[in-house]
């Protein structure tokens, strides 16, 4: 199958009418706009509420008042530059600000604003840091799209890592699982480099980012048999998202098709009050009902999947909610507080843990580790007239 072609401008794209089209343009003007044609072809356009339209084609709401930039208070974890140590065990290198397509729900959707620059070309502190922290033993390669570079750097970055004795596991954050499969399947170069630096003792895992089992295609199966023959893990997290797969049979077969494929459901995410996103948001305890009516429908390996939320403080993960009360935990905590038990008054317009009466008892906001990025939460809308910067332009197109 031919490489996909990309899009970036929204008015090649024939199927939205022109009058919708002009109305989108002031969004594509703020946040990057990205997509190929073959997961438009995905796209029934005949439905107007079509799940996997809604997750890439932008939506008015994106300019309304709502959440914060940096939600989770990513700019805290910078220990330098492009590189993140929030948990004791856990890096992240932020390797690319570009994606294969801009999810218009993404967490990190500061990132595809031209006023905002987080990945670095020069991983070199990053993999210093890391070398002299020998609690770190799994490092996340992400963005952007980990996948989205090009294999030589790929192939560099793996390497490197791998010489860091106590760098375990490699893991890459990425759609293009999904997004563009024949990437994966067609690059043998690739799949080298995961079978060169993929072993027994030292894996790598691919963090997939797939929401909706017509996600799963027949091309995207052929991708995961790659990685898998490879040598790569699978998994696969996804927020539950409002119009997209919040109904329990949806995600009951998103469960399922993961299953079947080889590849481990991993989290349901509770979706980030992240500025932009408020056509996505569910309460708490409509998600909580979603995801346990979705579990009862699946296998006990589709029920391995965690509903959490990424908060500031840590992974906060939902056992139940019940009776107007939220049953919470630490899954992760940044203060050593893994496995602390919650009870909270959760009401039914509650979207958030900080939304929970009695919540801030738990966690305080942490400072600025170091000044290795400016804060994105204080930052101003950026002008709708400000078009996409050279740099990232070009980084785009090289797909």
């Amino acid at each position: 199958m031919p490489q996909p072609k990309y899009l970036m401008n929204i008015d090649r794209i024939e199927r939205i009418p022109e009058s919708e089209r002009e109305q989108l343009k002031r969004i594509t003007e703020k946040f990057v706009f990205r997509v190929n044609d073959y997961y438009l072809d995905l796209i029934d356009w005949n439905d107007p509420h079509d799940p996997i339209r809604k997750l890439v084609i932008p939506n008015a709401e994106e300019l309304g008042e709502y959440g914060r930039w940096d939600a989770s208070d990513e700019d805290t974890n910078y220990v330098v530059p492009g590189c993140q140590h929030k948990y004791g065990t856990t890096a992240l290198l932020i390797v690319s600000e570009v994606c294969g397509a801009y999810c218009r729900y993404c967490f990190r959707k500061r990132l595809f604003r031209n006023d905002v620059k987080e990945a670095v070309s020069d991983i070199e502190p990053g993999l210093r840091y890391i070398a002299q922290r020998k609690e770190i033993n799994n490092v996340l390669l992400t963005g952007g799209d980990s996948l989205i570079l090009g294999t030589p750097r790929i192939r560099m970055i793996l390497e490197r890592l791998r010489e860091i004795d106590h760098v375990k596991i490699i893991r890459m954050g990425s759609k293009i699982p999904v997004f563009n499969p024949m990437r994966i399947y067609e690059d043998e170069e690739l799949l080298d480099a995961i079978r060169t630096y993929s072993s027994p003792e030292k894996r790598i895992y691919v963090m997939a980012h797939i929401n909706h089992p017509r996600e799963i295609t027949k091309e995207a199966v052929k991708g995961f048999e790659a990685l898998h023959n490879a040598g790569a893990i699978v998994v696969n997290q996804t927020p539950v998202l409002r119009g997209i797969n919040d109904d329990p049979a949806v995600l009951g077969e998103l469960l399922d098709k993961l299953s079947w494929a080889g590849v481990t459901p991993y989290y349901f995410f509770v979706n980030r009050p992240v500025a932009g996103n408020k056509a996505f948001v569910l309460p708490l305890r409509e998600v909580y009902e979603i995801v346990e009516k979705a579990k009862a429908l699946t296998s006990g390996l589709g029920k391995r999947v965690r509903l959490s939320m990424s908060h500031t403080s840590g992974k906060i993960e939902i056992l139940a909610i019940d009776g107007g009360k939220a049953y919470l935990k630490y899954h992760q905590s940044r203060d050593n507080r893994y496995g602390m038990f919650m009870t909270l008054d959760c009401p039914d317009d509650a979207a958030w843990f900080d939304d929970l009466p009695g919540s801030e008892k738990f966690w305080t906001k942490p400072e600025k580790k170091t000044n290795a990025v400016a804060s994105v939460n204080a930052m101003p809308d950026m002008p709708t007239s400000k078009k996409l910067s050279t740099g990232r332009q070009a980084a785009s197109q090289k797909e």
